[in-house]
């Protein structure tokens, strides 16, 4: 059963789970989990279709052929190296599955792409035993399958290559697999991907697009996400002004050939989803592979930050972020200026996210909502603010800012709750008086 999470205007939830506001101080197991997951749906010519992968930097470096259809220093994999310099694991969903299998008379490819078409098999005859066949796959110039059989029923599928238990094997010197087709990434495809990605936790989504239609579909369903269903992450979009601070807008296009313009947004969301809760990417050097566009003035960039567009910009031989960011502008009672801080939406999406695992594991549906579980609940939350606090995340946090009590039903707990983020240095203004 799904937990219920978000926020709330009274108290009148139904389905069990946690609840959690957000407001500016103006109007209105206890341990830190660890940042740097991301996911990102893909447009790939190999790989897994229909379903989400969980891909680390360690599987990224050693199997990137195996998974994305690649080496790791192919010029396709550009986009994914940048996004693993500052994450370590990535829910990759393919967006365009549903194309043809490259196949020959011998095999047909694992997945669909135009990845396929790069596979061939080759067939010698075994030298010790000209009664037996040595049979090799090869991906481009890569051998990654190599099997000595009696026949063709003998040889075991591979993880490029099902094989035709049927053929008859004959002597080869190569013979490529062909037909393989990319499938179409529509609407529908993208939809498939948020629908399967509910079920998961992640810092950050980002999506490489350059459609208005596709862009706005991700923003509702970051806003969706976060005040709905309690699933705490921004999504990161290009030239998108959402005007909320769950949307992180990128403004620099790359000038890369074979590369959208957006593909930037590989590197941020890394950044977005990896950066630990009291850090700040402001001023962080650029140190991917793209060429980025820089091409600012000084008035340009004031504007982009009134604007709450995350750029990034040249500092001598650097290139740099400008200001760590969303696209927060507009002002509310219960939202103020300090919203608008990427590092500010990273504490509080730290307190949401951890403490919803808390309650939902510990305490919902175990332990008795009396006075002792109500002092069990606060002391919890107490240990975890104090964390946030040690390591400057948030400051001058005291016991009494966290109250637990018994909400209008037997079974609702109400917390208040009150931190100040800390938030990196940014400006120094200096007088120095000469006698």
């Amino acid at each position: 059963m799904a937990l219920g999470g978000g926020t709330f205007s009274v108290q009148n939830k139904e389905i069990p789970g946690t609840y959690i506001n957000f407001v500016s101080a103006a109007s209105a197991n206890a341990s830190l989990s660890g940042r740097g997951i991301v996911t990102m749906p893909l447009t790939m010519d190999w790989g897994v279709e229909g379903e989400v992968i969980e891909v680390t930097s360690e599987d990224f470096a050693d199997d990137c052929m195996r998974i994305f259809g690649y080496p790791l220093s192919h010029e396709k994999m550009k986009g994914l190296r940048d996004l693993f310099r500052n994450t370590h694991v990535l829910y990759a969903y393919r967006l365009n599955g549903g194309g043809a299998k490259a196949a020959n008379d011998y095999a047909e490819a694992l997945y669909s792409g135009i990845r396929g078409n790069d596979l061939k098999i080759i067939i010698q005859k075994n030298v010790d035993d000209d009664k037996m066949f040595d049979v090799k796959t090869m991906l481009g110039m890569n051998v990654v399958d190599e099997q000595t059989v009696a026949g063709a029923a003998d040889l075991v599928s591979n993880e490029y290559v099902k094989f035709k238990a049927d053929a008859e094997l004959e002597i080869t010197a190569s013979m490529p697999l062909t037909g393989g087709t990319n499938g179409e990434v529509n609407g529908t495809s993208h939809q498939d991907y948020l629908d399967k990605i509910e079920a998961y936790s992640y810092n950050a989504m980002g999506i490489e697009a350059l459609s208005e239609e596709v862009k706005t579909l991700y923003c509702a369903f970051a806003k969706r996400m976060r005040e709905e269903m309690g699933v705490k992450f921004q999504v990161v979009l290009y030239c998108k002004d959402a005007d909320y601070y769950g949307v992180v807008n990128l403004v620099n296009k790359v000038n890369d050939t074979g590369w959208d313009e957006a593909a930037l947004v590989y590197w941020v969301t890394g950044v977005i989803g990896g950066c630990e809760v009291n850090k700040s990417n402001q001023n962080r050097v650029y140190d991917g592979e793209f060429d980025v566009d820089t091409s600012y003035t000084q008035a340009q960039l004031r504007k982009s930050v009134k604007n709450g567009e995350f750029v990034l910009h040249k500092v001598g031989t650097e290139i740099r972020v400008l200001a760590d960011i969303n696209s927060m502008v507009t002002e509310s009672t219960e939202h103020n200026s300090v919203f608008k801080e990427n590092q500010t939406i990273r504490v509080i999406d730290q307190i949401a996210n951890d403490i919803a695992v808390l309650f939902n594991t510990k305490y919902l549906g175990v332990v008795p909502n009396d006075n002792a579980g109500r002092i069990s609940l606060w002391s919890d939350i107490v240990k975890h603010h104090k964390q946030l606090n040690e390591i400057r995340a948030i400051e001058d946090f005291s016991d009494s800012d966290v109250v637990v009590m018994q909400g209008e039903g037997k079974k609702s707990v109400v917390v208040t709750d009150r931190v100040t983020v800390v938030n990196a240095m940014d400006k120094l203004y200096m007088t120095v008086t000469v006698e």
